[in-house]
């Protein structure tokens, strides 16, 4: 008998120890760490970063309260409960692009040696947990490669070092392991709605002599993008790239949550299949200014007040603010976008004009065909 598995098997989120991208500083004295995480994090603005330490404090006190003081300015000071769990973690550490983590108390993925002679015993204790060195940062001029780190990697001595003061290049270096975990983007096209006011499915009419769901899938593949097509699971569709809706009767929302169940790695670009006036120049446009530090990059018609959810880069970890508000009760991803961190790139209304009715389509295949 096979072994027997009570869990659906889904696709994990490539993550490292407490987040999806993160590094550890090892090898110097917790306030020479803490610094250069706060130069480094000046010359990182246009990144969400954070910084994990442990608390240095003796005394342990168990709060009868938990405080949340939120400045209007735009930040708050949290006061809670917790102790550390790596999955809870990565559902606080979710938004980030990178995650700063002091090494001298907690182990990441990936690692900076900090050379200080005066630490030698304390790297010494740590030997096992630096197995994805990054580069070097040498504390003084005059600090030499410990012995046992040579033996455990007779290549360390070739990885880039820097001095402590070359924060500069530090950044730079730092700025490069985000942008190596920037998310591909596959294309997402979607055919699953009920068309009921259209009184026919939507994605096989026909503005340009073709299904337009054909003519959607062939937009997004000019530009590179492996697209698939959002399908219901009674719809009879034979194409080799398709996603069936795994979240049920949830509309264009339970699409995108079925794209990221399907692959949680990448960012989706999501068109619908109702806006036939989308041309290639929309797209590259979409592609040329995503922002893949936001939670989405949106379209939005100049004279309209909300972004277009469904012509949107959804980007990884817009999954986890999709499945927050649904956890609420809330499955319109308009709502998302209005109420996050997202990027918005204004267009002629025209260009996004939703079709729903056989009166619009008339109008619109006029338009299209004249």
């Amino acid at each position: 008998m096979g072994k027997h598995q009570k869990h659906t098997k889904l696709k994990l989120r490539d993550n490292d120890n407490f987040a999806p991208n993160e590094i550890a500083f090892v090898g110097t004295k917790c306030g020479i760490i803490s610094n250069l995480v706060n130069e480094v994090s000046k010359k990182l603005t246009d990144y969400k970063l954070a910084y994990f330490d442990a608390s240095h404090s003796k005394e342990k006190e168990k709060l009868n309260i938990e405080t949340y003081t939120f400045h209007p300015k735009g930040t708050a000071e949290v006061s809670i409960n917790t102790v550390l769990n790596k999955f809870n973690q990565r559902i606080q550490f979710s938004q980030y692009d990178f995650v700063f983590i002091n090494g001298n108390h907690y182990q990441g993925t990936k690692q900076i040696l900090i050379l200080d002679k005066d630490k030698e015993a304390s790297v010494l204790k740590r030997l096992d947990q630096l197995n994805n060195i990054q580069f070097v940062i040498k504390l003084t001029d005059d600090v030499e490669f410990f012995e046992f780190l040579e033996e455990k990697n007779p290549q360390i001595k070739n990885l880039q070092c820097y001095a402590i003061h070359e924060t500069d290049k530090i950044s730079r270096h730092i700025e490069n392991l985000i942008k190596e975990k920037i998310a591909p983007i596959q294309g997402l096209v979607l055919a699953g709605g009920k068309s009921v006011r259209m009184g026919t499915d939507k994605g096989t009419l026909q503005f340009y002599g073709k299904n337009q769901r054909d003519v959607a899938i062939e937009l997004l593949e000019k530009n590179n993008l492996k697209t698939y097509l959002s399908v219901r699971s009674s719809q009879e569709i034979k194409i080799e790239h398709k996603i069936t809706d795994k979240f049920i009767g949830l509309g264009p929302f339970g699409a995108i949550c079925s794209a990221f169940q399907e692959n949680p790695n990448v960012a989706w670009l999501v068109i619908a299949t109702d806006v036939p006036f989308i041309n290639n120049n929309v797209i590259q446009l979409l592609l040329k200014h995503r922002n893949p530090s936001k939670a989405a990059t949106a379209i939005k018609g100049k004279g309209k007040q909300f972004p277009e959810p469904l012509i949107t880069i959804w980007e990884p970890k817009s999954y986890t603010l999709l499945l927050n508000y649904l956890a609420q009760g809330y499955s319109c991803p308009r709502k998302v976008l209005i109420n996050s961190d997202i990027k918005i790139i204004e267009v002629e209304d025209n260009l996004i004009r939703n079709i729903n009715t056989p009166e619009e389509f008339k109008a619109a295949h006029k338009e299209i065909n004249d």
